[in-house]
């Protein structure tokens, strides 16, 4: 079931009428229902795909009902590794295997040897990269002794398949959503109105700024020989705002939808271009899984805590990995070796460690975004000879860009989209009056969702199209 389809459009004030009709002291008749209204909303693409679902959560749920049966560590690392190893094989086989299978045939001929190795036609399941680290994330939590052992099956399941988050995030962590089923959350007009603030600007993200800026991204990224420089570079342009609109859209609605609920997701995204350096970037950009990588691979490998070279190696192999999570194929592979580098070259010369203000701070934002917008390039691209291709062709054969099928006014207000975008983080970067007046003032509250109601019916592209992360 997508956000942006009637669907929920209908789902989702059902569920808060139902939910809120509960007395709030029926703690868990509250979170059965929840439970059956997130599997519901997760059966709404593949049915069978909510039996991995349910495997996942049971296999870290018995995991970590041992760690905290068993006072033997060892004992306690099996518990772990059990629940690491049955997880990650799922994910491998249903994301992994065929892309490792496929090389590996490729790798076999080329030497001159025959061989065919069998692949699977099994279909992604949708946000299978989430739940399943979110599951892990909990048993690590326990392992460690940072998060208590949750007994009630029920109420870690839902922790587990919680509908706003689970197909595309926020990552959450067991320490702070967890306790939250297990208490009481009457309606609150202020929370509710602060949720929906949330989801109608995350609607103009995905809606208006994202899927405009699609139209004109998938024409030319999807038929990358067929066009010019020109082309390219607008194409290159748009796909930065067109990921973080689809995105960050995502993660505004999903922790708007718990916030009319009563429930507080962490935060996801921090204004990502208006970083100064690329470490700047990650500690703004898809937060809960940069915080996840930091906490549970760049850590355990010894994080900052070793010497240099150790040092670099782990933040590489960490983003190597970031990568990797983010699908099979090389160049998901590449993107993340790409930002492990940059980061490490950033780190070395001691560019992470100074503090940026003026010219020189928008000099910096200027070059960060550039160079992340690059890296951007070979993230959409469908292969790394399309990826040859724009690097290539980026600014050579330059031309009037190709507006055949999309037409000049696309792109219009496309940009038109990204400058509203731009002008509205930027009052909240820089604390602009402007900002706080939309949530201080009620009349002033009313007509910015008015307003961006507006501008989605009138330049929003409605046609059910899926979140550009669902696929990961």
């Amino acid at each position: 079931m997508l956000f942006n389809s009637i669907t929920f459009l209908l789902f989702f004030p059902t569920i808060c009428v139902l939910y809120f009709c509960i007395p709030a002291t029926r703690i868990q008749a509250r979170n059965l229902f929840l439970l059956l209204a997130s599997y519901y909303f997760y059966m709404n693409w593949e049915p069978a795909y909510a039996l991995l679902l349910l495997t996942s959560t049971i296999v870290t749920y018995i995991a970590a009902l041992g760690i905290g049966r068993f006072d033997e560590k060892r004992k306690k690392r099996l518990c772990l590794v059990s629940s690491l190893v049955l997880n990650l094989a799922i994910l491998f086989l249903f994301k992994y295997y065929n892309f490792l299978a496929s090389n590996i045939e490729w790798a076999i001929r080329a030497s001159g040897l025959g061989m065919d190795i069998p692949e699977f036609s099994l279909l992604l399941p949708v946000g299978i990269s989430f739940y399943t680290f979110q599951a892990l994330g909990y048993s690590i939590d326990v392992y460690r002794g940072t998060t208590k052992v949750e007994r009630d099956f029920p109420t870690y399941a839902l922790f587990v398949s919680f509908f706003p988050q689970l197909v595309a995030g926020p990552i959450e962590r067991s320490t702070n959503l967890l306790p939250q089923f297990k208490q009481r959350h009457s309606f609150n007009y202020e929370g509710a109105m602060a949720g929906i603030r949330l989801m109608v600007w995350g609607y103009f993200l995905k809606l208006v700024l994202a899927d405009r800026c699609g139209l004109y991204v998938d024409s030319i990224f999807n038929h990358v020989d067929e066009h010019n420089g020109g082309s390219y570079l607008v194409a290159s342009l748009l796909f930065p705002f067109q990921i973080y609109g689809d995105f960050a859209g995502y993660s505004f609605i999903a922790i708007g939808v718990a916030r009319v609920l009563g429930f507080r997701l962490m935060e996801n995204f921090r204004r990502p271009y208006f970083a100064c350096t690329f470490g700047d970037f990650w500690r703004r950009w898809h937060i809960s899984l940069s915080t996840w990588f930091k906490d549970y691979v760049y850590i355990p490998l010894g994080g900052n805590r070793v010497s240099s070279i150790r040092n670099y190696f782990n933040l590489l192999v960490t983003f190597i990995v970031s990568g990797i999570w983010h699908g099979a194929n090389w160049t998901f592979f590449c993107w993340g070796t790409l930002h492990g580098v940059l980061l490490c070259i950033e780190k070395g010369l001691g560019i992470n460690k100074q503090k940026y203000t003026g010219v020189k701070k928008l000099c910096h934002c200027a070059v960060t975004f550039v160079l992340v917008s690059y890296a951007w390039i070979l993230f959409r691209s469908n292969n790394l000879s399309d990826f040859h291709t724009i690097s290539m062709g980026l600014f050579t054969n330059m031309g009037i860009p190709y507006t055949q099928d999309v037409g000049w006014g696309v792109l219009c207000a496309s940009f038109g989209a990204i400058l509203l975008v731009v002008v509205k983080d930027l009052s909240v970067e820089y604390n602009w009056k402007i900002a706080s007046l939309t949530t201080n003032h009620q009349i002033l509250q009313y007509a910015y969702i008015s307003f961006l109601i507006a501008a989605i019916s009138l330049l929003g592209v409605f046609g059910n199209n899926q979140f550009i992360y669902f696929q990961f």
